[in-house]
Parts: structure tokens; sequence; C-alpha cells
């Protein structure tokens, strides 16, 4: 164990920006590879085996790898230089950075990006449905989460204990995801499109 957790840390101090982004997404694809295989395999009727949606997960595989993981890190790398120490101050800082001006921004490019990638004619209507249930999820485990890491979990155990918290919230967010939207929502949406494709018709 202490040989792979000092491999580890010498990947993060000599490739930070690959080994971050090699880790963000394995983490996506994992988390939503096991719910799929929960969900259509293990919990699906003998007779009704449903097939895992591997679009989805290379989607997945997408906002980790290309979109996440570098947002993170430059973050991170910014937030620790402009906010040294682990000072109740400090911590009280990085901890309100955090949760209200990178995860507002972190939610929104998740939702969107999603649904540009799923070809969704409206690409902001998921972003305004499960915007604030998904935040109100991130504070209830963010907080807690971030607060013991800044200030009882030592720095040799933070890769481990990051990577454990980050599994979690991904299965969180991918659970949130698969929730269908309400049926008033998705008329309203479908009523919305209907109409601006009677508008442009009879413009042209």
């Amino acid at each position: 164990m202490a040989r792979l957790i000092s491999g580890v840390r010498n990947l993060f101090h000599r490739y930070p920006f690959v080994t971050n982004s090699a880790i963000y997404g394995s983490l996506y694809v994992g988390a939503e590879y096991s719910q799929q295989f929960a969900s259509k395999r293990w919990l699906a009727t003998a007779s009704k085996p449903e097939d895992i949606d591997y679009a989805t997960i290379g989607r997945y595989a997408v906002m980790g790898t290309a979109v996440y993981a570098p947002t993170l890190y430059l973050w991170y790398k910014w937030l620790d230089r402009a906010f040294p120490g682990t000072t109740k101050v400090i911590i009280v800082k990085k901890l309100v950075l955090d949760q209200f001006v990178l995860t507002p921004y972190l939610l929104t490019v998740f939702y969107a990006g999603m649904s540009i990638m799923e070809g969704s004619e409206d690409i902001f209507l998921e972003l305004r449905e499960k915007f604030v249930p998904t935040f109100m999820r991130s504070c209830i485990f963010w907080l807690p989460a971030q607060a013991l890491n800044f200030s009882l979990v030592a720095p040799r155990f933070r890769v481990i204990y990051m990577g454990i918290c980050g599994l979690i919230w991904v299965n969180i967010l991918c659970w949130t995801k698969r929730q269908s939207l309400p049926v008033a929502t998705k008329e309203i949406a479908t009523d919305s499109n209907n109409n601006a494709a009677v508008i442009r018709n009879s413009e042209t």
C-alpha cells in the first residue's frame, strides 16, 4: 500500500495535468458504467436485460477528462497559491470560493455540455430543472468533506481521500442526471420548440 501511494504521488508530481485528467475521466466512466450495470443487468428482470449505453459512457468520459479535469487542475492550483496555509480563516475562504464560485460553474457546464453532446433541442432545459437540487446535494456532501480535507487529512493521504469522495460524488451526479424530467416540463419545452418552428416556417 505504501508503495502504491508513493507511486501515485510521484505521478501527480511529475505529470499532474495528465494524471488528473486520467483519474477524473475514469471516475466519470466508472460511476456511469456501475449505475448502468446495476440498473440494466443486476436489478433488471432476467427476461428483460438491457444493453449498456456506451454512447452515454463516452459522453461522461469526455466531460470528466476534457472538461472537468483541466478546470479543477487550474482552479486548485490558483486556490492554493492565492490562499496558502491551513488556518481557519483560510479554510473558510477556500470552502466558500469552492462551493459558491466553482460549483455553480461546474454544474452549468455539466448539464449544458451533456445536453449539447446528447443533441437536445433546449440545452438549458435540464440545467433549469436540476441545478438547484444538485447544488443543494453538493453543499450537503462537499462542504463537510472539504472541511475535513483541508483541516484533518494528512497531505500524504489526500489523493486517496479525494479519490474516494470524488467517486461518491460522481455517482450522486450521475444518479441525478439519470432522473427523468417532470412531464409538465417536457411538454412546455416541446410546445416552445413547436412554436419556434412554426414562427420560422411562417417567416420563410
